[in-house]
């Protein structure tokens, strides 16, 4: 399986700071045969922003590290180092205190996705008949929604939406929830995102955005258009990976 992507972050119409960081790498990073990550910083003063920036960068560098073969295993131990280095330096300096961000990460190896969630932020999968979401938020709209107290159709719009209930860096230490998708097909695109975008925009628009027509670039570009122009309240991340599924003769 092979892939090609395009990744942006945007600080929005009404943020001051981009707390929102990317990392893309369709290369070898360590063991991983690629890998993409998309975080979401919170916190006071430039607090967010190291938060997001620090937990990426530590990641990619225990990757690069990792004498692991599997690769949960690899992003497991990546993201506990990530959350050891926010969490200490959040308990060093007031500055930067109660700070963390969420994280979503996803890897291609063989015929088969790996995706690592922490928060709110999404992985969808788009094919020709719409699109899904993969990642489950973790975040007090969707646990009420899994109790039954809150429709899925008003959770996007919910008052209390950004509130999250499992961020990276908050305690001393944290799991993520892990999926492994393996029915990928020829041309399917990943869309990883902030919930500047997805809080933006409703899944439909998304889906018709990348079903359209240009290139990676192009809609990805248009994505955070569309986002701006629906308010743009929140910075905006965005990846999109296309999976070209290589025929075995």
């Amino acid at each position: 399986m092979k892939v090609t992507s395009y990744s942006v972050t945007d600080v929005g119409r009404q943020r001051n700071q981009n707390q929102d960081y990317v990392f893309s790498s369709e290369m070898p990073i360590g063991p991983l045969p690629n890998l993409f990550i998309v975080a979401d910083g919170m916190g006071g003063h430039k607090a967010g922003e190291f938060a997001s920036k620090s937990a990426v960068e530590t990641i990619v560098n225990e990757v690069n590290s990792s004498k692991e073969t599997k690769t949960v295993k690899v992003l497991s131990q990546a993201i506990a180092a990530a959350n050891k280095r926010v969490r200490e330096r959040s308990l060093s300096d007031d500055i930067f205190s109660g700070m963390g961000t969420t994280l979503v990460a996803c890897c291609f190896e063989d015929d088969c996705m790996t995706v690592a969630n922490i928060g709110d932020s999404r992985l969808y999968i788009a094919d020709g008949k719409g699109i899904r979401q993969v990642t489950t938020d973790h975040s007090l709209v969707e646990e009420m929604v899994k109790m039954g107290e809150l429709q899925r159709k008003d959770a996007r719009l919910h008052p209390e939406k950004n509130i999250i209930t499992r961020a990276v860096g908050v305690m001393d230490s944290v799991d993520a929830d892990f999926f492994e998708v393996d029915d990928l097909h020829d041309g399917d695109v990943v869309l990883m995102c902030s919930d500047g975008l997805s809080n933006m925009l409703e899944d439909n628009e998304m889906a018709g955005i990348i079903s359209g027509v240009g290139t990676l670039e192009d809609k990805g570009q248009r994505l955070v258009a569309a986002a701006n122009m629906n308010g743009g309240k929140d910075n905006i991340a965005v990846v999109l990976i296309r999976v070209n599924v290589e025929r075995k003769s």
